[in-house]
């Protein structure tokens, strides 16, 4: 793999679709409002990578950063050729702060959107009564091509938009959804006070973060295409270490 230049704005190569770049944007201008943003050290490798698939070039582009109330916000966008095209972003959360994870995806490919999903994800029993209100005051109906979720999709909130966007509009209200949807979850890490590192409701939101990211690497198409474009053991320590890592052990918590 090689390290890949990015544009001034942090974007990856040219030839992204609409929505990823729009997505990446909007994603960018809540995430950079946060309190006490301040990026994360990245292993150059992981930071801007480019290899091959299928005799075309795939590049990915990492951005990773935390705040208070967030232990990782990752933002993930990647291109193959002249086809697929992918946006995955993940914030999660500090364990003793009792929020949850928000988590982003969108797979195009061909100016066709196949998926897009978005979603505040409950590590705990159900999402605090306040984001649970506010997320179902945000409007959703209209789109015409809801998807199903996987089998391993059970820990994703009620409020989950997981679907297809069958037109530039529909691309554009789910744009405003995941907005929306940022917007609840700024507002509750404004909010948050941490709780102490040994309290029973910080071990219980640890251990739901831990099945989160174990959920998530049971999607072993991600796996297939990393492991097809570099290596398994590369594909291996990319999953575990950057898109889904574990949260950290309690006691290592400043």
């Amino acid at each position: 793999m090689t390290p890949v230049s990015p544009g001034p704005d942090g974007s990856t190569p040219s030839g992204i679709h609409p929505l990823v770049d729009a997505l990446a944007g909007r994603i960018r201008s809540c995430r950079d409002r946060l309190p006490e943003l301040e990026g994360l050290a990245i292993d150059p490798e992981l930071e801007a990578i480019s290899g091959s698939l299928d005799g075309e070039d795939l590049f990915i582009r990492n951005e990773v950063h935390r705040c208070r109330g967030l232990r990782k916000l990752h933002l993930e966008t990647a291109r193959l050729g002249a086809g697929l095209q992918i946006l995955h972003c993940v914030f999660f959360p500090d364990p003793r702060h009792d929020l949850p994870v928000f988590g982003a995806d969108i797979v195009a490919g061909r100016g066709v959107v196949s998926a897009a999903i978005v979603d505040l994800s409950p590590v705990a029993d159900g999402l605090p009564a306040g984001i649970d209100r506010a997320l179902a005051a945000l409007p959703r109906s209209g789109f015409a091509q809801e998807r199903e979720l996987p089998a391993w999709g059970s820990i994703f909130s009620r409020h989950v938009l997981f679907l297809r966007p069958s037109d530039g509009e529909e691309e554009q209200r789910f744009v405003d959804h995941v907005v929306g949807v940022l917007d609840v979850l700024a507002e509750a890490v404004a909010r948050s006070e941490p709780g102490g590192r040994d309290d029973a409701a910080t071990l219980a939101r640890w251990h739901g973060q831990l099945r989160y990211c174990k959920q998530q690497k049971q999607n072993d198409k991600t796996r297939r295409v990393l492991a097809k474009a570099f290596n398994p053991a590369w594909a291996d320590r990319y999953i575990e270490n950057l898109l889904f890592d574990d949260p950290p052990e309690l006691s290592s918590l400043a």
